[in-house]
């Protein structure tokens, strides 16, 4: 296979220290590269060293004609830019018809939208179309799941199976990991070189990786054996010393040297975050009654219903901009529900991590942000100090006085956990924790959220998350909350279309101001009677134009692939309309529409 770009023996140096040393691979054409490491690895400076936007400390990149193009974390788009603009590399026709193609395969129907107007996962799947219309050879991407949901990381995933070029991405997604990667590299400066490389899947990787670390443990021990036998007759035999040469002196010494290296590479960071219940014995935490929503005149949810009780974790489903968030709010009593009520047991204690995080003085250190009221935490009834507290979270002593500006997202994250994990609750409400966290933290969480005595509402789009921790499920979908009984019937839930027609109508276009009643009239009530078969057949326009943009011969001639986005385009915007003028129409046969 053709080599795209390679790294000899780079290393990283950041304000607190070493990231890497001595890395060395090469990414091939057809490779899909799944990266993991713990937060502070380094990373995402990895990639921006592959990428040429970053220079190493030491080593050398070696690239040839591949053309390589790198998304990061966070994107530049202009605010006021259509998504066709933003998706466009350059202003040739060529490269607008690419744009439109990429555009329709990342899910965009309305090219002319604001990108001010799209959510963090939108911008997400703009970025990505952005970079497929670059016609990458090697596409690198930085914790592309961040800000998706479940619905966008699934869409990631077909993505990235059907793109052609190579690609690296850093994720800590493990069914991602699973079913979409040929590569998983793990960046730790336990093994040689810094990089473990396994062929295969997350389990391979995983195998490969006990097999590293059980045959480093037996070498290890075969050592600090071999150091112990040596030190004992070097004890015994003082007098001998004296008269003799100092090699074995100097060879106990060397062992002893080589054994300390072993374990101080071989350290790792032992994260131990917990979250405690205040051990009351209240069957019934949280009572949600009929409890809906609206946004913008636009229900969010209507009729949810349930309880909580300690044990239950009930996990939130749905797209973004479906009220996930809003839903945690409003158990939060931080937002009052526009229908039903939520009850809180009295005296309930609720910790809240909001999607939003508070935000961290990047200026301030890891010392002040993990004890804002001096170097001593409560935590179960004694004063931990803070440096303890910091062990507890994997960070080191030594990075107490590091300013919070140079830690990693996933460090970040970590922090504020850490404030959640502070003070006993009765009611968890996470909004996406795993945002940023590595794969030994994120299983270090569905321990602790595993053990947590109290009740659990968890949004997140960690599939494995989502199966492992929680008890029950619900899809927020179409203006409606549905239970589910697992992430299978979510999938149905979506291809079905989830919500009636008539939600649809009812969302597309909200009833005017009332004044007075009036009925339709005679030829209003024969377009309505038409309506339903006007929609089919819309809609059946649109499936014929989609299915002809993905057409070969279509997708060879831009001018007929430009026309057919036109169409398209068209065509949506057509059945919109239909929808809403459904709506309008409904609310007046429901009596609920003015004169």
């Amino acid at each position: 296979m053709e080599a795209l770009v390679g790294l000899h023996e780079v290393s990283c140096r950041a304000e607190r220290g070493a990231l890497f040393e001595g890395v060395t691979f090469t990414i091939a054409a057809g490779m899909r590269v799944g990266l993991v490491g713990r937060n502070g690895a380094g990373k995402s400076s990895l990639l921006r060293i592959l990428a040429g936007e970053e220079e190493p400390d030491a080593g050398r990149r070696t690239v040839g004609d591949a053309r390589i193009v790198y998304v990061p974390q966070e994107d530049a788009f202009r605010e006021e830019a259509s998504v066709l603009e933003a998706a466009s590399v350059s202003s040739d026709a060529e490269a607008r018809v690419r744009a439109q193609v990429a555009l329709g395969r990342a899910g965009f129907h309305d090219f002319e939208r604001r990108v001010a107007t799209l959510s963090g996962g939108w911008r997400k799947r703009l970025a990505l179309a952005r970079a497929l219309a670059a016609e990458p050879d090697l596409l690198l991407l930085d914790e592309p799941t961040n800000h998706l949901d479940v619905e966008g990381v699934e869409w990631l995933e077909e993505f990235l199976r059907s793109t052609p070029c190579a690609w690296l991405l850093v994720t800590h997604d493990r069914v991602l990991l699973e079913r979409a990667t040929t590569h998983v590299f793990e960046l730790d400066p336990r093994y040689p070189g810094g990089l473990l490389q396994a062929k295969g899947s997350y389990r391979r990787f995983l195998e490969r990786r006990e097999a590293f670390f059980a045959a480093e443990a037996r070498r290890t021990e075969s050592l600090r054996n071999k150091a112990r036998q040596e030190v004992a007759f070097l004890r015994s035999n003082v007098r001998e010393q004296r008269t003799k040469s100092k090699h074995l002196v100097e060879k106990a010494y060397e062992t002893l040297a080589q054994l300390a290296a072993r374990e101080r590479r071989s350290a790792t960071p032992a994260v131990a975050l917990g979250f405690r219940a205040t051990g009351r014995k209240s069957k019934r935490l949280l009572r949600a009654q009929g409890v809906g929503k609206e946004r913008g005149g636009r229900e969010l949810f209507v009729g949810l219903s349930f309880d909580l009780g300690p044990g239950d974790r009930l996990g939130v489903l749905g797209r973004n901009g479906a009220g996930k968030s809003t839903l945690l709010q409003v158990l939060a009593k931080e937002l009052q529900p526009d229908a039903g009520f939520v009850e809180h047991a009295p005296g309930l204690r609720v910790r809240f991590l909001g999607q939003h995080r508070r935000e961290l003085d990047p200026e301030s250190t890891l010392r002040e942000a993990l004890a804002r009221d001096g170097d001593a935490i409560p935590w179960a009834g004694r004063a931990l100090h803070v440096s303890a507290w910091a062990q507890r979270l994997g960070f080191s002593p030594e990075q107490l006085d590091t300013r919070i500006g140079v830690l990693s997202g996933g460090e970040r994250a970590k922090t504020l956990l850490a404030d959640i994990a502070r003070a006993p609750a009765d009611l968890l409400l996470l909004d996406e924790p795993t945002n940023d966290l590595d794969l030994q933290t994120r299983h270090v969480l569905e321990e602790s959220l595993l053990a947590f005595p109290g009740a659990l509402v968890l949004v997140t789009h960690d599939r494995a998350m989502l199966e492992r921790v929680c008890t029950s499920l619900v899809g927020l979908h179409g203006g409606a909350a549905h239970p589910l009984a697992d992430l299978g019937q979510w999938r149905r839930l979506r291809r079905e279309g989830g919500a009636s027609r008539r939600s649809r109508a009812a969302q597309a276009a909200p009833p005017p101001p009332r004044r007075r009643r009036r009925k339709l009239s005679y030829k209003e009530q024969r377009e309505l009677e038409g309506l339903e078969g006007r929609i089919e057949e819309a809609e059946e326009a649109v499936a014929r134009l989609q299915a002809q943009t993905e057409d070969p011969q279509v997708l060879g001639d831009h001018r007929q692939l430009a026309r057919t986005y036109e169409e398209l385009h068209a065509a949506q915007q057509r059945v919109e309309a239909l929808y809403a003028r459904w709506a309008e129409l409904e609310a007046i046969a429901a009596g609920e529409a003015d004169g």
